[in-house]
């Protein structure tokens, strides 16, 4: 019986979990594509939980309930309204300025599957709601700083590549990320 999944705002609570399942799925999912020393410099930095989302109440979990009920977070994702492109809470470089909706594209963040529930249209699932969640909120753009990883995603729902970006890492290694975009339709 294929499973169903349901979405919400994170919570505070959710933090341990979340965090948890970042590290899984960079771990597993972006093994392919990039170095075991670019992962380990890259996490709980460039990829990682931003918790200025979750005080925002733009990041979402998406979860899935068993037979008795118990519900289980598999994927979880946001958009912003402030500057920041993409990082956690560790990041180098931070931009909590607010963007205008008018002129300033929202910026999709942080979007990751655990690696047991991956190819099941979670991060399609996220990336809609965050991109009607932007919508709603006046933004007719959107713009990110992909993973390798999640780049044929993103172009197959409309995004376009701007540029390749070679992050610094602590470690003296350097994770390269694409920055794309996408209008709203």
């Amino acid at each position: 019986m294929p499973a169903s999944f349901s979405v919400r705002l994170a919570t505070q609570s959710d933090i341990p979990t979340l965090h948890a399942l970042i590290e899984s799925s960079v771990r597993i999912l972006q093994a392919n594509d990039y170095t075991p020393a670019q992962i380990e410099g890259a996490l709980g930095t460039v990829l990682g939980l931003d918790t200025q989302l979750l005080a925002d109440q733009t990041y979402f979990v998406a979860e899935t309930a068993d037979s008795s009920g118990a519900k289980t977070i598999v994927a979880c994702g946001g958009w912003s309204k402030r500057k920041t492109l993409f990082g956690s809470d560790h990041a180098a470089v931070r931009e909590p300025e607010f963007l205008d909706p008018a002129t300033d594209a929202a910026k999709i963040r942080a979007i990751f599957v655990h690696p047991d529930w991956s190819r099941r249209g979670l991060g399609t699932l996220l990336l809609e709601t965050c991109e009607n969640a932007a919508k709603s909120a006046g933004f007719t753009k959107f713009e990110m700083g992909s993973t390798l990883t999640g780049v044929p995603l993103y172009k197959l729902r409309g995004y376009q590549v701007i540029e390749p970006i070679a992050v610094p890492l602590p470690n003296g290694e350097a994770l390269p990320v694409i920055r794309m975009s996408k209008s709203a339709t």
